[in-house]
């Protein structure tokens, strides 16, 4: 699967600009705050329909203006698609696929897989368990847009239902309201905790091995998934325990002001050789423990479309030493790849692929052999 081509009007700092793409290897030079990410940016919602940024559209049109537009030409096997995106900053934005339009992004089946990688990745393991949490909702939505779904219909409730208890009310006059919410939280809850479970169990299963070799055999991973949502055999067995303990939970609930159990309060736990690598991790234990998980997950998206994903690498490649730029730069071969980079020395490794190059500046790009006008269709 590749992407062909992109347009953009007025996204980010892209006030109009078209490029087609190289089926390998495409390297984006340029300073900072030049357009790099904006454009994997747009790439990323090609594929799901919103950013990985930011959960409000209007703060990717660009500045003054009333709204954007996103169109790319995909390849997915042996068909051909046209995505389009319009954002209003007044209106829910619109989707099109092959010129139809759809009811919701949630609707969004395009075939394209990306998986993106970016500086603040290599947080992962030392950072809050809510970066953790992001990882995985990010990984299964690809996999299932229905866990996004079930995901954000279960913050919904949530929010409401700690709105309720931070009213300090006696539960005797909220206990009516918060049943509602509470029905609703076992039922969404089970399903995302379920769905993380498995995903951990398998990305498990895919990640030893790459680990194996990233290391030499010299260190053992293993990922464990940690939730406070009660365990059972079916999913109706584990509802009804949870929805029981959310019940006897309320009293402690309304005291603190906050919902105790959930999965949102998530975690998972990798460790190598039997040792925390949140607690023990060296710096190069923590890194290749995120270029594991990105190769892993690549392998688990192969598997499940038949077909490689897009590779995003947003300023990590020069984050990452020779050898595991090796494990990295393997699969360039088999996917579409785009890199940002400060300056092209920093890929001179990657002299024998297949290559396209653009310069980014300022919301345009250049390719070396075109004209800024020529290559950003102004």
């Amino acid at each position: 699967m590749i992407i062909k081509g992109i347009r953009l009007i007025n996204f980010r700092n892209y006030s109009s600009m078209s490029a087609s793409f190289g089926s390998g290897v495409n390297i984006l030079v340029g300073k900072n705050a030049q357009g790099k990410t904006n454009l994997l940016e747009a790439i990323y919602m090609c594929s799901t329909g919103r950013s990985f940024r930011t959960l409000r559209d209007k703060e990717i049109i660009s500045f003054g203006k009333k709204e954007a537009y996103i169109g790319a030409e995909l390849s997915i096997g042996e068909l051909e698609k046209f995505t389009e995106i319009k954002l209003e900053s007044d209106k829910p934005k619109r989707i099109r696929m092959n010129k139809v339009e759809l009811k919701s992004y949630k609707e969004l089946n395009t075939g394209l897989k990306v998986v993106v990688f970016f500086p603040d990745d290599l947080k992962l393991v030392k950072e809050g368990p809510g970066n953790r949490r992001n990882y995985l909702d990010s990984s299964i939505s690809q996999l299932k847009p229905v866990y996004h779904h079930n995901l954000s219909r279960y913050y919904k409730a949530l929010i409401q239902r700690n709105n309720l208890l931070k009213s300090r009310r006696p539960l005797s006059e909220l206990s009516e309201l918060l049943e509602v919410f509470d029905v609703q939280l076992a039922k969404l809850g089970t399903l995302i905790s379920m769905e993380r479970e498995q995903y951990i169990k398998r990305i498990k299963k895919e990640a030893r091995d790459i680990h194996f070799q990233i290391t030499s055999g010299k260190e053992e991973l293993d990922i464990k998934y940690n939730t406070n949502v009660p365990e059972g055999d079916s999913l109706l067995v584990i509802e009804g325990k949870y929805l029981d303990q959310l019940r006897r939970g309320r009293a402690k609930d309304i005291e603190i002001g906050s919902t105790s159990l959930g999965p949102h309060r998530d975690d998972f736990s990798p460790s190598i050789n039997g040792k925390d690598l949140r607690i023990f991790g060296s710096q190069g234990q923590q890194r290749t423990l995120v270029l594991t998980l990105k190769l892993s997950e690549v392998k688990i998206l192969k598997k499940e479309t038949g077909y490689y994903p897009v590779l995003l690498l947003d300023d990590v490649y020069s984050e990452l030493d020779e050898d595991r730029r090796g494990f990295l730069t393997g699969l360039f071969s088999e996917t579409q790849t785009f890199i940002t980079v400060t300056d092209a020395v920093e890929t001179d490794s990657l002299k024998a692929f297949d290559k396209t190059i653009f310069h980014v500046r300022e919301g345009y790009l250049y390719d070396g052999n075109k004209t800024w006008r020529e290559v950003n269709g102004d």
